[in-house]
This record gives C-alpha cells, structure tokens and sequence, in this order.
C-alpha cells in the first residue's frame, strides 16, 4: 500500500514505512481485546482525565502538530492550525458531556406489571476506523474520543499518504496516559482489513472516504455481520436566493469550495443560482476566486493549497476534461497556478445539463459546477437532483424562509447563511450515496454501544 510522507508542495518523498505485516495485524488485535476488557471497567472521570490530557497536549505544541499536516497533505498553515484546534475541542467535549450523555434511561411503561424497565449502554469492544487523508488529526478525534469515552478501544488504519500524522496520534493518546492496546495505529493492507473485519473480537468498523471504498468495506461488514458506519463523499449546494446579499454570499462560496484546497466532501460543490442574481454572482465569484493566491502552504501568504499528491491533482484535471468532452464549459479562473506541485487551476463548469452526467459527480479539488436556476423551486429541485446527501447550504436575508427551504432540500445537514461547517458540538453524516450513521455528539457515541434493557418484574407479579 506504501505509507509514505510526500510533500505534495515539491514531490518528494520524506519518509516511508513498511506495510503490517498479518502477526502484527493480529497481535493489535489482541492486544485490543485485552485492553477492551479493562478499560470498559475504567470509570468516567479517568477516561475524561486522559481525553482532556490529550486536548492539552495537541494544544501546548499546536504549532508542531500542525505542520506534520501541512507537511503530509498540503494543508496551509492556518487551516492545519485549525484543525488542530477542532480536535482539541472533539477531545473535550466528550470530557464534558459522555457521561451524562451514557446514563441509563428509564422507561414508561404501559403497566406497572412490565416491571422496572431501564436501558443501559454497554460498549462493544474492539472497532475498526478507516479514515482518509484531507483531515488527518480531526478523522481520528472524531471516531476516537466518543469511541473511547463510550469505553470501546480502537484499530486504526489510516490513509497511505498521512503515516507520520497517524503515527503522531497514537504516540500522543499514549502520552496522555491511555492504556497499551486502547488505540493503536496500523499500517494494515487492503487484504488485512477484511481479515480484521472478520476477527470474531472485532464488533465494527467506522469508514470515512470514498464510495468506492465504502462500497467495499460495507459488504465485507455485512457479510461478517458487524456493524458499520460510512461517510462517504457529497456534493454540497450552495443554493443563492434572489434576495440574498449577494457580496456576503460570494466570499462564503469561495471560501466554501476552496478551503482545504477543495478537498472537502462538505466543500461548496454546486453553486445553485436564481436567474435574477445568477449574472452578478458570478462575476463576483470570479473576482474573488481570482485573489486566491497558490503557492507553498507553509508561506502564511498563501491561501490555496495544492492537492493532497500528484494522483488526485491529476484525477481532478481528467475529470474536468471528461466533463467538458461530455458538454460542459470550462473556464479557468485566477493567475496561473504554480506547474511544479499538486496544483489544480481554479475552475468554473458550467452547462451540464441533464443529460451531462458529470454534474452528478464528485470534483474533490477546486472546481465549481454553476447552475442557473429559473426561481426558488427549481433551486431546490436542483440541489436534491443528486446521488448524493451530504450537506448543502441556502442565502437569503430572510432567514426564517430560509429554513423552509433548508426543510426541502434532502441531505444530513443544511446551513442557512453559511457553507456546510464542521464543530466539535455539531452532528455529522448524510444519506444516499453519502453514506449512513452520524458523527459526533451523543449520536457518535452510540452508534457503537449496545442499548441493553434491563427489566426488573415484580416476584410477586400474576403469573
């Protein structure tokens, strides 16, 4: 699978690291398994002591911490920063809500006969988190500490092209005081994930990246009967309504696509337009497209990243050139990205119509699909025209029509004057082909928990 850190800014190799080979594979697990068996016995307080020891700890060398994502996949410095800081917080927010958010409910009963029912949450055990490249520390936080809170442990097997960011995690949840075994970090193959799948002290794998290998990874769960989680891709709207301020709009839309170097499944992905405004917005979009300055992301200047590796700027550069063979117009946008890199020129696609199948893909890059919607309903009639259903996002002044059109539009999340965001207190996931179970909050900490009933009747009760 080659892991191995190469900087996407110059293309060369810093490091590399051999794959698991199967003995390790199956002493982590064992080690998992031995773990699991002490730690759903350590109480609250000192699962929260070591998840808060971990904020701390992230926080206290932010700096270094985040130029291994730079580094790795080409992240700017302030959003590496960031993101380093979105993990902390992942990290305390389950310090301080886990165990209220676990008590054990009480039930209404119908009739007192039923007896004292009460459901309690138990964790499973050992679970598998397959986490992809385009944010390497807050993938981890965010299976990790709900995982770990709800008294679960954890395998890894991270993106090829991220190592030393995997690496730096478990070292740092180790000098926070988590037990040998709670988390560990593998350099698995594709081969040795089934074969982690299929150990019986396994309970479930948590997959974030591709449908491809979401696709994959489901079926080998299904077939070994384990439950699963998926965020997949998604290809957010950005629906603009008439009465929208427009100028407001637009720095969002271009900071919704282009952040993280587009390389987001909840960037600004298609740009939904009413007819009225569809002339200014654009232009606007273009000018403020066109500021973004490329370059090395370890320069504070710099504000678009290149991809994450020489492939996926490449993959991104063949997808426009099948949409444009397909019908669509391509424009690009901005001064001349740099030639040496994993850089992708800015682009506008723009007629796809329905008959171009490109306007249901995915462009994990810097490339914005724009669509002139006729009124309001045809907006939202093509934001929901998608396979997928992620997030989305509507602009308007008012925002009270605003969340009834966020209402109609079919996706896991919608921001009303904001592109798709993520915060360590907010739900995340989709539907369709974007996947299914929710991250974060108290619906992350028990998508992997077994919901006991535990129903005391009454000895004395008529038989």
């Amino acid at each position: 699978m080659a892991y191995a850190t190469i900087n996407p800014y110059n293309g060369e190799q810093v490091a590399s690291f051999p794959d698991a080979t199967d003995a390790e594979v199956s002493a982590a697990i064992d080690k998992a398994h031995t773990a699991f068996l002490a730690w759903r016995e350590t109480g609250f307080a000192e699962r929260a002591k070591i998840l808060q020891k971990a904020a701390d700890l992230l926080r206290a060398d932010a700096d270094e911490h985040a130029k291994l994502l730079t580094l790795e996949m080409g992240k700017i410095t302030a959003e590496a920063k960031a993101e380093v800081e979105l993990s902390a917080k992942i990290l305390e927010y389950y310090v301080r809500n886990a165990e209220k958010l676990l008590q054990p409910r009480k039930l209404p009963v119908l009739d007192p006969a039923e007896g004292d029912a009460t459901l309690v949450h138990e964790p499973l055990g050992v679970l598998l988190a397959i986490e992809p490249w385009n944010f390497p520390y807050y993938q981890i936080a965010r299976i990790l500490a709900p995982q770990l809170s709800a008294g679960n442990t954890l395998l890894l097997k991270h993106a090829s092209n991220v190592p030393q960011s995997a690496a730096r995690f478990e070292k740092l949840m180790k000098e926070a005081g988590l037990p040998e075994g709670a988390f560990t970090n593998l350099y698995a193959t594709r081969s040795q994930i089934e074969m982690i799948i299929n150990d019986p002290r396994v309970h479930g794998v948590a997959l974030t990246g591709s449908e491809a290998a979401g696709s994959v990874v489901a079926a080998q769960a299904g077939k070994a009967l384990k439950k699963s989680t998926m965020e997949l891709g998604g290809a957010d709207a950005f629906v603009v309504l008439k009465d929208a301020d427009i100028d407001k709009a637009v720095d969002w839309a271009v900071f919704g696509r282009h952040w993280n170097g587009g390389q987001v499944c909840v960037s600004s992905k298609r740009m939904i337009i009413e007819d009225s405004v569809y002339d200014e917005f654009l232009e606007k979009y273009k000018a403020g497209v066109a500021k973004l300055v490329a370059g090395d992301p370890f320069d504070p200047n710099t504000t678009l990243a290149p991809l994450s590796s020489q492939k996926a700027a490449d993959d991104v550069k063949e997808q426009i050139k099948k949409a444009v063979a397909k019908g669509a117009k391509a424009e690009e946008v901005g001064p001349a990205v740099p030639t040496k890199g994993a850089f992708v020129q800015p682009t506008i696609l723009s007629g796809l119509g329905e008959e171009n199948e490109a306007r249901y893909w995915e462009f994990f890059g810097p490339v914005s699909m724009f669509f002139r919607a006729k009124d309001e309903a045809d907006a939202v009639r093509i934001a929901n025209d998608t396979p997928f259903g992620l997030g989305g996002s509507v602009f308007t002044k008012d925002e009270k029509h605003g969340a009834d059109v966020a209402a109609q539009i079919s996706t896991g999340m919608v921001f009303v004057n904001h592109p798709t965001k993520v915060e360590a207190d907010l739900p995340f996931g989709g539907i369709r082909r974007s996947g299914y179970g929710r991250e974060l909050l108290d619906l992350g900490l028990t998508e992997f928990v077994n919901h006991k009933l535990i129903d005391v009747v009454d000895i004395d009760a008529a038989f």
